[in-house]
């Protein structure tokens, strides 16, 4: 009870943010302070659903062979994987949803637009076409996007992203 006490007295002598500034960097992120964005950037934003006649035969299945989920907790989203890798987690300005990469579509190679899986049609075209400030609060593995791309190396797409990936020794860069 006397941490609690502490705690309710420094926030309310407006000293809260020294208190959150003493914590580990190694601690997991608490509702009072969330993970800090490793990147902000503005991307161009695209909606798509399992049931568009292009998705159809996949399903309502990601690149990994997983469900497509649209939960607040995990929103699928698909992206070329040499800019935003496979696990990548990020949040939209000015949504409370945290997005992952874990699609990908050829049409989204080369490009930074990030295409957002929506269970519905209706859902689907209300997102549209959007430009967004996303926060990257966790870059996904290249190297598991690599392994991944490199056994679909017979598709023009994979190849194209996996050659983007390793045109600059990527794993310097990232140290992945």
């Amino acid at each position: 009870m006397n941490a609690f006490l502490r705690c309710l007295t420094l926030a309310l002598a407006g000293l809260a943010s020294q208190f959150v500034g003493m914590a580990h960097a190694d601690e997991p992120a608490t509702a009072e302070a969330p993970p800090k964005p490793i990147l902000t950037t503005t991307v161009r934003t695209t909606a798509y659903t399992h049931t568009e006649s292009d998705h159809v035969k996949y399903g309502n299945k990601t690149a990994l062979g997983t469900v497509l989920r649209y939960t607040p907790e995990y929103h699928s989203v698909a992206a070329d994987w040499s800019r935003f890798p496979l696990g990548t987690k990020f949040k939209i300005k000015g949504y409370d949803r945290l997005f992952v990469v874990d699609d990908y579509g050829k049409a989204l190679v080369g490009s930074l637009t990030i295409d957002i899986y929506f269970p519905t049609k209706e859902r689907m075209n209300n997102w549209g076409v959007r430009w967004a400030e996303i926060d990257v609060l966790e870059l996904g593995s290249f190297h598991e996007s690599r392994k991944i791309l490199a056994a679909r190396g017979r598709y023009p797409h994979c190849l194209e992203m996996l050659a983007s990936m390793t045109v600059d020794d990527w794993w310097k860069v990232y140290d992945r």
